[in-house]
């Protein structure tokens, strides 16, 4: 029977890690968090509801994502 010391050993690797390529390119359908909010409303033509405009805003300020992937009409 194998053990579970032979089966961690057998998944890593002998040498350092190497990164092949680090991406930094935002693509033009993405949208900056901070000002998806704002897009969000003026393409569905909500822009009149301030309160949950304002809810929206909170809730994408708490939110861990840096920018947001959209799909253009």
């Amino acid at each position: 029977m194998v053990s579970v010391e032979e089966i961690r050993r057998a998944q890593r690797a002998d040498g350092p890690a190497t990164i092949l390529a680090i991406g930094t390119s935002t693509p033009p359908y993405c949208v900056e968090q901070s000002t998806y909010p704002d897009y969000y409303f003026r393409i569905t033509k909500s822009e009149h509801k301030t309160e949950l405009k304002d809810k929206f805003k909170r809730i994408w300020k708490r939110s861990k994502a840096t920018y947001v992937k959209v799909k253009r009409r």
